[in-house]
């Protein structure tokens, strides 16, 4: 035990270093020096005797070294019902993208209308691309693209994952488009780079109208808050989730663990990127997945995803969030916003409601808020009529119609919510 506990010191004051053999060495050199100077005055069956737990340390510690997965990145299969897209930016970033036309029955918005995923690194979920279908059938013409290192999108250098490369990514994506300005949908850490765009006159020029849907933290500031989150959601209510993990693996459940635990940086050196994104899997989300719904909804849970389409990067989504906790409060730019915007927030929300508030405190233009009853984080998720709700909703803000919905919460009704816990 203390020569694993000695080799997983090594691993983080190594970074993992060679794939991890370099504290494996160590550590097996330290026992035999420790087994060898413990029996020395021993016979030599006592001093080989005296190696045997060496040698069974060695062969424990030994798997975290060893890849069982590609090295290379594998990237998902085609979707069977959108084709992919392979766009190049003037960033430099490489990403996957897909178009869903606006029905032809129906009277089709002048604007485009761009979805920016959560994730943040990782696939358009099936359930998310079954919406945008819906939203496309009320005559929108949707696009959406896996942010850089996501999905079917090309990885980048682990030091260029940051949240101001994401909404860079997001003005050269609407240039590349070339349709002029246009709505933007931006859920959960999509919705983080989308209040950053409108931080930004430059990018928030190109938004025509803005939907923020359940964000994340936007700045520092607000990334360090200790707040509170929305009404009970399912998590620890929920059947746990089934299927294959890989930190049931030793190999990637050291090194994700140590990577959570801020004890490993991203780029560690134990497995690559492109290793870490082809070893995780939907299952090793485990209740975060169902801590985006509600307690009613626990032994209801849809499945979200395809393992076939199904893809996350741990280290590049720890990077963004690492640059958006040590990024200054952009509260001053954005109540400079003039983009006519809309704030969408869930019942059963995990997400902490001091990341929306302060949107709503900061954003002058925010002209509609709805807290949508009765669903959790993942607001459109296929369950009774959420998905025709958020479209409703959706829908009435982008053609200026009345909303289905009271506006709230207002800038005033902000402390009440916090104080009826809601």
């Amino acid at each position: 035990m203390g020569l694993v506990v000695l080799f997983l010191a090594m691993i983080v004051l190594t970074n993992g270093a060679a794939s991890g053999l370099a504290a494996w060495l160590t550590t097996l050199g330290v026992g035999t020096v420790a087994a060898l100077w413990r029996g020395r005055r021993g016979t030599w069956p006592t001093r080989l005797t005296r190696l045997l737990p060496v040698i069974i340390a060695a062969a424990l510690t030994s798997s975290v070294c060893i890849p069982t997965v590609p090295t290379q990145r594998r990237y998902p299969a085609p979707l069977p019902f959108a084709a992919t897209q392979r766009w190049s930016l003037a960033t430099g970033s490489r990403i996957a993208v897909y178009h869903y036309p606006p029905a032809p029955n129906r009277t089709s918005h002048a604007t485009p209308l761009v979805y920016l995923h959560g994730g943040p690194v990782r696939s358009i979920s099936v359930l998310d691309h079954q919406f945008l279908q819906l939203l496309a059938r009320q005559g929108f013409n949707v696009y959406a693209y896996e942010q850089a290192g996501g999905g079917r999108s090309e990885l980048l250098p682990m030091d260029q994952y940051t949240i101001s490369r994401s909404v860079r990514d997001l003005d050269a994506f609407i240039d590349h488009l070339g349709k002029g300005p246009v709505d933007v949908l931006g859920f959960s850490s999509g919705a983080a780079v989308l209040t950053r765009a409108l931080a930004d006159p430059d990018v928030a020029a190109q938004v025509h109208r803005a939907i923020i849907a359940e964000p994340g933290p936007m700045d520092g500031p607000t990334a360090r808050i200790t707040g509170q989150p929305g009404r009970p959601s399912a998590r620890g209510l929920a059947p746990a989730v089934t299927g294959p993990r890989s930190t049931h693996v030793p190999r990637y459940g050291v090194a994700f663990g140590l990577m959570r635990l801020g004890l490993l940086a991203p780029d560690t050196a134990l497995i690559g990127q492109a290793e870490g994104a082809n070893a995780f899997t939907a299952a090793d989300l485990g209740s975060d997945t169902a801590s985006a719904y509600c307690a009613q909804d626990a032994h209801r849970i849809p499945t979200e995803d395809t393992a076939r389409n199904f893809s996350f990067s741990a280290a590049a989504s720890l990077q963004v969030q690492q640059t958006i906790k040590d990024s200054p409060s952009i509260a001053p730019q954005l109540r400079l916003s003039r983009t006519p915007a809309m704030l969408m927030i869930a019942e059963c929300s995990s997400q902490l409601r001091q990341w929306a508030t302060a949107v709503l405190e900061n954003d002058p233009a925010i002209q509609r808020t709805h807290y949508m009853p009765g669903v959790g984080h993942h607001m459109w998720n296929g369950l009774d009529d959420n998905n025709e709700r958020a479209s409703a909703a959706i829908t009435a803000f982008l053609e200026g119609k009345p909303a289905p919905l009271p506006n709230y919460p207002t800038h005033a009704d902000i402390p009440a919510l916090l104080r009826d816990h809601r």
